[in-house]
């Protein structure tokens, strides 16, 4: 018995050695993704960036809306930025592509979602295995958000980017969601419950924007930069 304790106990302790091996080699792995993803965002100048589901398929009003937008922000000198895949995402570097404008595409490693949509700029595609680098991408390098219908994803990127502004660790940004039908059920939540316990400020409501159409969502970000001069976040 007291045989087996000690290989079970040297088992245990090279276990632990190698997780905490592998753990310090992945700190190099995400400095790279830093590296990478500065390197080639600071270049690209003023961006928008455009999120919504992946499923939305090209025949649906949600895909042709958010086309609409793209073109309209690149018509303003904006380029837009997506996550790179299919869906909202392609339709945002579909409508940037086919106006002149940039187009960039800020990819995700899945391993039940391995594509790249063909309207990226080449030399602005990159890809990212860590989600919180991708994220910190989205948010240094973007002028405003654009929230289009989508799931889980789209909510996680909405409700950091309304967090960092709420409690002053980024600049304040424009966030334009479109599609009240969609939105509002969510929104009126946070009104009827959030705002009532107490737990946001009346103030925080104004933090984002809800439009129904595509001059509506591009004005909401021209017009902010009226007032607001465009600066890098962190």
């Amino acid at each position: 018995m007291e045989k087996t304790d000690k290989i079970r106990k040297a088992f245990e302790n090279k276990t632990w050695q190698e997780i905490k091996v592998s753990d310090s080699w992945h700190i190099f792995k995400i400095m790279a993704e830093f590296v990478d993803g500065f390197e080639k965002l600071a270049r690209i100048g003023p961006c928008v960036s455009i999120f919504g589901s992946a499923r939305t398929k090209q025949d649906h009003k949600y895909y042709q809306l958010t086309e609409e937008i793209a073109a309209l922000l690149t018509k303003q000198g904006y380029g837009v930025i997506s996550g790179g895949g299919p869906g909202i995402m392609e339709a945002a570097n579909k409508g940037a592509f086919e106006a002149g404008g940039k187009s960039v595409g800020l990819g995700i490693e899945l391993p039940f979602e391995l594509f790249e949509n063909k309207f990226i700029d080449r030399d602005k595609l990159l890809e990212f295995k860590y989600f919180f680098v991708r994220k910190v991408m989205f948010m240094k390098y973007s002028q405003g958000f654009v929230v289009m219908p989508g799931g889980m994803g789209t909510l996680d990127e909405l409700f950091e980017a309304i967090t960092l502004i709420q409690t002053g660790k980024i600049a304040r940004f424009p966030i334009v969601l479109v599609g009240s039908a969609y939105w509002n059920g969510l929104l009126n939540w946070v009104t009827e419950k959030m705002l009532a316990a107490g737990n946001i400020k009346e103030e925080d409501l104004q933090l984002y924007k809800v439009v129904d159409t595509a001059e509506d969502a591009a004005n909401h970000i021209i017009e902010f930069y009226e007032t607001y001069v465009i600066k890098p976040n962190f």
